[in-house]
């Protein structure tokens, strides 16, 4: 059970300076972890190979992993491929040149969670999917540079819905960001879109929580299939993801799950070098 800190009338948990170490060491975990995961993004492997590496990842560094187990779930990473927004199941199914692969892993290390997602892909890159890419992850650096004492969280989905419409892309809105630390998830609820109800939530150093918007190149609606994980566009358009876990400092914030090797954007020039 989660009592660190002190709670705020929304519910949401403040953290204390200290803590502050174990959520880096959690985040620099998962983002070595995705490094790794890089070269093994080619056409041809399955996503049941890439998420049998990550499992054997994370018990060889003795962490745990937080899906595996969560609400039924039996694997160490969501795989989400194309048109599938998030939550993708691995399996048997080979990647094809051209395809765009979000990774999304969490880890516990020492009881703190790191929570971090990044975009892969097969192959060449098509102009419109690497269009795709680039709006997503600036969507998401917007959306992070809005992250001080005193601003609120509807800053934060207001610059990431501003900049992703005016792309002539849409931002999903069935699933969102969420505080974490010592449990996977937590309030509050961190959309990446405007709202009046989050311009009240106030940013207050101690917080800490995911920022990972999902876009579309088409419409933003999703479904989700019969497994009850996969969620899809429902106009099939291509979807994206980038996801960092970070905590509110005194000035800012800190990104706990940055890359150590460099990689966490344009992942596919760095597999191909």
């Amino acid at each position: 059970m989660d009592t660190r800190g002190r709670i705020t009338k929304d519910g949401i948990r403040i953290y204390e300076e200290a803590d502050f170490a174990g959520m880096r060491a959690a985040g620099r975990q998962v983002a070595e972890i995705l490094d790794l995961v890089a070269p093994l993004v080619q056409p041809g492997v399955t996503t049941a190979q890439i998420d049998d590496f990550i499992r054997e990842e994370i018990r060889r560094r003795g962490l745990i992993s937080a899906t595996i187990g969560y609400k039924g779930y039996q694997h160490a990473s969501c795989i989400s491929i194309n048109h599938v927004v998030c939550h993708g199941i691995p399996g048997p199914k080979a990647l094809q040149d051209g395809d765009i692969t979000n990774v999304d892993v969490t880890v516990i290390a020492d009881g703190w969670y790191g929570d971090s997602s990044r975009m892969y892909v097969a192959g060449k890159l098509p102009r419109k999917a690497e269009r795709l890419i680039e709006v997503t992850h600036e969507s998401l650096m917007r959306g992070i540079a809005e992250v001080k004492p005193g601003a609120t969280f509807g800053d934060i989905g207001r610059a990431i819905q501003t900049y992703v419409e005016a792309q002539r892309m849409s931002v999903v809105r069935d699933f969102c960001g969420h505080g974490l630390g010592l449990v996977f998830h937590a309030p509050p609820n961190v959309l990446h879109y405007h709202t009046r109800n989050a311009d009240r939530l106030i940013l207050e150093e101690g917080m800490f929580f995911t920022i990972e918007p999902m876009v579309n190149l088409g419409r933003p609606e999703t479904k989700t299939l019969a497994d009850d994980w996969t969620a899809v566009t429902r106009d099939k358009s291509l979807s994206a993801q980038y996801e960092h876990s970070i905590g509110v400092t005194a000035t800012g914030c800190e990104i706990f799950t940055l890359s150590p090797a460099g990689r966490f954007f344009r992942t596919w020039e760095q597999t191909a070098e």
